[in-house]
């Protein structure tokens, strides 16, 4: 993926794109703002502004052109400078606002998200039997009309209900449970692991590219153990997954995870999940080290603000200096907020998180 940074960073630009052709210049010279919401836990969105002229049939006439703004068009929004711009959403319009006043001019918002949103249509009472949650993606992406890119997650389940749920809603819950992401690429589904162990992409420092940042170290929350408790009916024995310190996927650089940090200052808790019925020691054991890197990734949070960059994307780790010994380190971004109007130029306003310190 191509990526635009700021090395003008007051020469931002940007490109809206539908159904394959940019906005015709007449149309873009009125855009006043546009924003893109990136996010690893929600359908990434979209929103663009644009102003009227003096000429007050204007924004009716964008308004019924069927061929511009209809609901349902694809819509790829792009960002950046002068000297080069990248690809942040591709997506559908899914509303169309305007504010009339009477001491100003009109106003048309265009929004819309990626095509997870078509997932959220309808609710669904239907059953997997003998897969795995990588094989369920893959068929609700097909239902969808998605090409799934779903990372093997191993287990595979005797029988999952989905019980009077959308499709984004249940497979969203799926991966909360073994510590996946659901994540849409045009029309692609990816369904794979937290991937804050990954590699650092980049690199915002306090006094130059990063304007901002506030970070909150918290021990609420942070257990030494997670225990996962359910009754194999066909062994009629007890199951007990566990998972505890050193079962972090990594620190994030840092030198104690939050479970370590939390014990030592409090002493051990464990943390005791019964009420999510599990038919396997494999499926106890994925479950408990789950919900225990869920926990000391949450360690630290933090949102911060920088010059725009279209490489600062969710589900990607960054590292942050310039911040003490405590807050510099690796990060993993959870949503990226990449905003322009032509007053302010291009920021990037994020949310990470880190499990280490």
């Amino acid at each position: 993926m191509s990526t635009a940074k700021p090395r003008s960073p007051l020469v931002a630009d940007f490109e809206i794109v539908v159904n394959g052709s940019p906005l015709p210049v007449g149309v873009s010279l009125h855009v006043v703002g546009v924003e893109v919401d990136d996010s690893v836990e929600l359908p990434s969105m979209f929103a663009v502004r644009l102003a009227a002229s003096e000429h007050a049939d204007q924004i009716g006439d964008w308004i019924d052109d069927q061929k511009l703004f209809a609901i349902g068009q694809g819509v790829e929004v792009r960002l950046g400078y002068s000297d080069g711009l990248a690809s942040l959403l591709r997506g559908e319009i899914t509303a169309v606002e305007v504010d009339f006043q009477r001491d100003r001019l009109p106003l048309l918002t265009l929004r819309g998200y990626d095509r997870r949103h078509r997932m959220l249509r309808g609710r669904k009472v239907r059953s997997f039997v003998q897969q795995k949650d990588s094989d369920i993606a893959a068929q609700i992406a097909a239902d969808a009309g998605l090409t799934a890119q779903a990372e093997d997650s191993g287990v595979v389940h005797d029988y999952v209900l989905q019980a009077n749920q959308s499709d984004l809603e249940f497979l969203v819950q799926r991966a909360r449970l073994i510590q996946y992401e659901v994540g849409v690429d045009d029309r692609t589904l990816n369904f794979r692991p937290v991937a804050n162990a990954g590699g650092e992409v980049l690199t915002l420092t306090l006094g130059d590219e990063l304007l901002e940042f506030h970070p909150r170290l918290s021990s609420a929350g942070q257990i030494s153990e997670v225990e996962v408790r359910g009754w194999s009916v066909k062994d009629k024995a007890a199951i007990v997954g566990k998972a505890a310190s050193g079962a972090e996927v990594s620190t994030m650089g840092g030198q104690q995870s939050g479970a370590a940090l939390a014990e030592g200052a409090f002493g051990a808790a464990v943390g005791m999940l019964s009420d999510h019925p599990v038919a396997s020691q494999a499926e106890a054991d994925q479950i408990a080290r789950a919900r225990f890197n869920r926990n000391v990734l949450e360690l630290i949070e933090g949102e911060g603000a920088c010059w725009g960059r279209t490489d600062l994307r969710a589900g990607q780790v960054i590292r942050i200096d310039g911040l003490g010994h405590k807050f510099s380190g690796a990060y993993y971004v959870v949503s990226a907020n990449h905003g322009y109007t032509p007053q302010d130029g291009y920021r990037t306003r994020f949310v990470v998180r880190r499990n280490g310190s």
